[in-house]
Formats: structure tokens, C-alpha cells, sequence
């Protein structure tokens, strides 16, 4: 039942362990499969030392389950709604990373202060609102997701996959398993990055646009040159 997009997701909840990204059984990591039309993500508190490809979950986009005796992480609803609105994604992470973590919970996006930054994000990393008193009455997990959809309405999710929730923490997604792990890796550093500029300069200055443009675009842009070709 679906075996290899579980040991996918498996590996995703085991790279963001050893990559310093979690810490107790805090965060957890899915993928879609659009053809079949199923989600696997990891099990509710279970310990990452504990994982197994049959202990992850497998429900349909609707929630449903459809593999495992374990209960799928409580912020599926929050996966859920950004595979229904960002129909590119094929994996998500959420970690409570520290300095990607220190952001959301100071209330404040992650500036672009440098080429770095702008190699793989088109921009700050929003930070997006906490719910408020009804939509979390309504179901909290649904409604962070539905937060960042709607932030996400006239930008395209995939040139930032990411996004601080207010109070909360990161959610990051991409095209692959990979690539989503890759982006949950390089948001914690720039994270960091960021705060150790902005203390050690409070007034400096974000990346000017020509910059950011050319970085991003030479790496992401249709005519991109960065890496090897074929």
C-alpha cells in the first residue's frame, strides 16, 4: 500500500531530524502522490528514533485514512490545504527550527538582506497571521493552512516555499520530497543568518532589487545558468 511514498516520507521525517530541524517529536514532513491521489506524513507524537515506513500514514486529500494503526500528525489539515492550493507542491515540512522559529514568534518575515537569501527565495518569508479567535473554533490546523494559501493568491508559492506562522513556526514546501527538505535546510540558516546581520546592524539595509532579481532569476529564471546543464 503505497510503500514507496512511504519510505519517501520516512526519509523526509529522518532528514529533518538529523538535520537539526526538530527536536523532540516537534515537526513533521508529507508528500503527495497527484496520481494516486493520496498524502503520506508521519504519525501524531511518535519519536523519530521510532519511525518506520509502515508507521506512516496515508490518507486521500480529503483526510481519509487509507494506510496504518497510527493517528496522521494533528497538522495534517494544515498539509491538506496547501497540497488542494498549491497544485505544484509534491512535499511539505514543518519544523519548529530555532532561529526560523525566533522569527515567527518575534512577529517579523525574514528580510532579503543579501545574495544568499535571494539564491532561493524571490524575497522576504512572509509571516503569516495567527488565526484568529473563530477560525480556530472552526479547526485551528485547517485554518493556518488556509492563512497561507490566501497569502500565497497573487505570488507564486513555489518562488518562496515558505512561510512563518505567527506565534508558531515554519511551514516549507517544494516540488519533490528532496527539494521541500532542501528548503526547510536552507530557510533554518538564513534564519539565522538574518538574526546575527540585523544584531549585529539594526538598520541594515535588504537586498537591492537588481541584485535580488539577477540572483534568483539565474538560478530559478527560464534562461537560469547556475549548475550543470542535461
Amino acid at each position: 500500500m503505497h510503500e514507496e511514498l512511504r519510505v519517501r516520507v520516512l526519509e523526509m521525517n529522518l532528514s529533518i531530524e538529523a538535520e537539526g530541524l526538530v527536536f523532540q517529536t516537534w515537526g513533521n514532513a508529507s508528500a503527495i502522490d497527484r496520481e494516486q491521489g493520496v498524502i503520506a506524513i508521519k504519525p501524531s507524537g511518535v519519536a523519530y528514533a521510532d519511525l518506520t515506513a509502515d508507521s506512516i500514514v496515508v490518507v486521500d486529500l480529503e483526510g481519509r485514512h487509507v494506510y496504518g494503526k497510527l493517528a496522521p500528525s494533528v497538522d495534517l489539515p494544515t498539509h491538506l490545504m496547501i497540497y488542494r492550493g498549491f497544485h505544484e507542491v509534491g512535499a511539505v515540512v514543518h519544523a519548529h527550527s530555532h532561529f526560523a522559529t525566533v522569527f515567527a514568534q518575534a512577529r517579523r518575515p525574514i528580510p532579503c538582506l543579501g545574495t544568499t537569501h535571494a539564491d532561493y527565495f524571490n524575497g522576504e518569508i512572509p509571516l503569516i497571521p495567527a488565526p484568529d479567535h473563530d477560525e480556530i473554533t472552526l479547526g485551528y490546523e485547517r485554518a493556518i493552512g488556509d492563512l497561507i494559501v490566501r497569502h500565497f493568491i497573487n505570488r507564486d508559492p513555489l518562488e518562496c516555499p515558505a512561510a512563518l506562522c505567527a506565534g508558531h513556526g515554519p511551514f516549507i514546501w517544494g516540488r519533490t520530497p528532496r527539494q521541500a527538505v532542501e528548503n526547510a535546510v536552507v530557510l533554518e540558516e538564513l534564519a539565522a543568518m538574518a538574526f546575527h546581520t540585523m544584531l549585529l546592524n539594526p538598520a541594515a539595509p535588504v537586498l537591492e532589487n537588481h541584485l535580488l532579481n539577477k540572483h534568483f532569476l539565474r538560478k530559478h529564471g527560464k534562461d537560469a545558468y547556475y549548475g550543470q546543464k542535461g
